[in-house]
């Protein structure tokens, strides 16, 4: 390149010249290209899609194949007289025209009166509007008839980033094509091109964080690319991009997921004092974090990082994580994060509120399902010896299921040979209506959920106390501990005003100590070999004392 020639921006000097250059928008080259090769031109065309993404680009190379002497294989040759005037901007056949500019009727009118005029060298006239969107209705209006009928030698490419602002009599009268996103890869790809063709050294963590901070616009992945190097120089790092642009440190959440596992609740405040002290934006850390964990999720479920948007190095540290979350943690993690998020907003301490939610969040005990239940029971080698009834929390229900065993010191024993134990102290709670028993529980559920906003640790209470009877008036509660008792009456005065906030009347809330004696039938495993009655040494009655919480019935 001529020293003296002044510098060009890369979007401008690496401007696709044909439809191959064009990068990810294939599904539309390859059907121009077609037409084109079978002269099948259309007289209007609409290019509708975000901004950077090549409209303007696919307009220009159309209008110059449409024109050039010696097209190849539906591409401009880029060498003839025409392609050549149209690079240097001489030509009167294209004519380029800002919508944004030009969005009177007046120039409406004229560009009417100018379509009547034949090409001067070229076989079309091509008029490239660009933000057609940008026109005024009656500027619209006066286009329709000349854009339904126009002359054989003139052909109109309409570009827009809003096509819902374009009318539809206009939207009618055009073959539409829609331009995506640029996906990251492909974005990448093409600014490693560059940089080794201008000799710039740059990473592939630095190319990341262009590519994603571009969000899917190679325009403006390349003028970034631009402000990086003019920053950096020849030789681009990632540490002092990410410098430049204040852009969260990615490892900062990996220290938030690590906390999560080792219960480090102290990682919270230093995270928050990191974010603080660097300026960086707490809403963005938010969103990154939303991001992190939506990366882990991918990694669990499809057991790789193909469809993870970061750098190669990242993409393996997201792979560690298999086997160490489960869906059901990352969908709770999700959940809150997101109230988080929107509670964020209208927050006036935000350092604050970010504290506490990553307090709750490194404090959210890992769940387990059924059968990861069962397998640790499955697993239990010690003996027990009595009776056992699991305190499973208020409101589960035991249904029977198909266990395939795989206790090796246990003797496979048959279905009928199980005798489970009898509750004969449970009432189950009851309404007016037996009918109306789902909805009473519903709606006491929901109430109780309310007073857990307003107080959380009476809520609890609530919470964890038995549903006896409901009636229209009245809520009958059982409770295991006589201070719970006294905490709930204590609270009449709250519970008359919050009943009556919900229920729209006043709920009186009786209350009494549970009963304690729990008769039980003897749970016995037959067998049958020798008629004899094993209650000793249950490895699996061990199991629900150890893992779920039970307790031993005394006989």
């Amino acid at each position: 390149m001529n020293e003296n020639m002044k510098y060009i921006v890369t979007a401008r000097k690496w401007r696709p010249q044909t439809f191959e250059e064009v990068v990810g928008q294939a599904h539309i080259t390859t059907t121009l290209k077609n037409a084109i090769l079978n002269n099948r031109i259309a007289h209007a065309y609409l290019f509708a899609g975000p901004r950077g993404v090549g409209k303007t680009t696919t307009a220009r190379i159309l209008a110059k194949v449409l024109n050039c002497l010696y097209p190849k294989n539906g591409e401009p040759c880029n060498e003839c007289e025409m392609c050549q005037s149209f690079a240097n901007s001489q030509t009167l056949d294209i004519i380029e025209i800002d919508g944004a500019s030009n969005r009177r009727i007046e120039e409406i009118r004229t560009l009417r009166e100018s379509v009547k005029y034949a090409p001067t060298k070229g076989n079309y006239k091509v008029y490239i509007i660009d933000e057609v969107h940008m026109l005024t209705t009656e500027s619209f209006n006066a286009l329709l008839k000349t854009l339904e009928e126009p002359p054989e030698h003139t052909v109109f490419i309409f570009a827009t980033t809003d096509v819902h602002k374009v009318p539809l009599t206009i939207v009618s009268r055009c073959q539409r094509f829609d331009f995506r996103r640029i996906e990251m890869a492909a974005m990448k790809k093409l600014l490693k091109e560059i940089a080794d063709a201008e000799k710039i050294s740059i990473d592939d963590m630095a190319l990341t964080i262009i590519a994603k901070k571009a969000d899917g616009a190679l325009r403006d992945a390349q003028s970034l690319f631009d402000q990086v190097i003019s920053f950096s120089g020849e030789n681009v790092d990632s540490s002092d991009l990410a410098k430049m642009l204040n852009l969260i440190d990615e490892e900062i959440y990996f220290t938030i997921s690590d906390s999560i596992l080792s219960k480090n609740f102290s990682s919270a405040f230093d995270v928050t004092q990191k974010i603080y002290e660097n300026g960086w934006n707490f809403i963005d850390f938010m969103n990154g974090l939303i991001e992190h964990f939506r990366n882990i999720m991918t990694v669990i479920i499809t057991k790789k990082s193909d469809l993870i948007e970061e750098a190669d190095f990242y993409k393996k540290k997201y792979l560690e994580y298999l086997n160490k979350f489960s869906e059901g943690d990352l969908l709770r993690i999700l959940a809150f994060l997101n109230k988080v998020q929107y509670e964020l907003k209208s927050s006036p301490n935000q350092k604050l509120k970010i504290e506490i939610s990553l307090c709750h969040l490194i404090g959210l005990e890992k769940s387990s399902t059924i059968s990861e239940l069962i397998s640790k029971i499955g697993k239990q080698d010690s003996p027990s010896k009595g009776q056992v009834v699991s305190d499973f929390s208020q409101g589960y229900s035991a249904s029977p299921k198909k266990v395939n065993s795989s206790i090796s010191n246990v003797r496979p024993v048959k279905k009928e040979e199980i005798v489970l134990p009898e509750i004969t102290s449970f009432v189950p709670p009851s309404a007016e209506n037996s009918e109306d028993l789902n909805e009473m529980i519903a709606k006491w559920r929901s109430f109780v959920e309310q007073v857990q906003t307003d107080k959380m640790f009476f809520g609890s209470i609530l919470l964890n106390a038995n549903l006896v009877s409901y009636s229209k008036n009245m809520v009958q509660l059982e409770v295991e501990h006589p201070e719970d008792e006294d905490i709930i009456t204590e609270n009449k005065t709250y519970l008359d005003k919050k009943t009556k906030e919900i229920f729209g009347e006043k709920i009186d809330v009786k209350v009494s100590k549970e009963k304690k004696s729990v008769v039980t039938k003897k749970s016995t495993i037959t067998n049958h070999s020798n008629n004899s009655t094993q209650t000793d040494e249950d490895p699996i009655a061990n199991a629900i004392i150890n893992e779920l919480g039970g307790r031993e019935i005394k006989r």
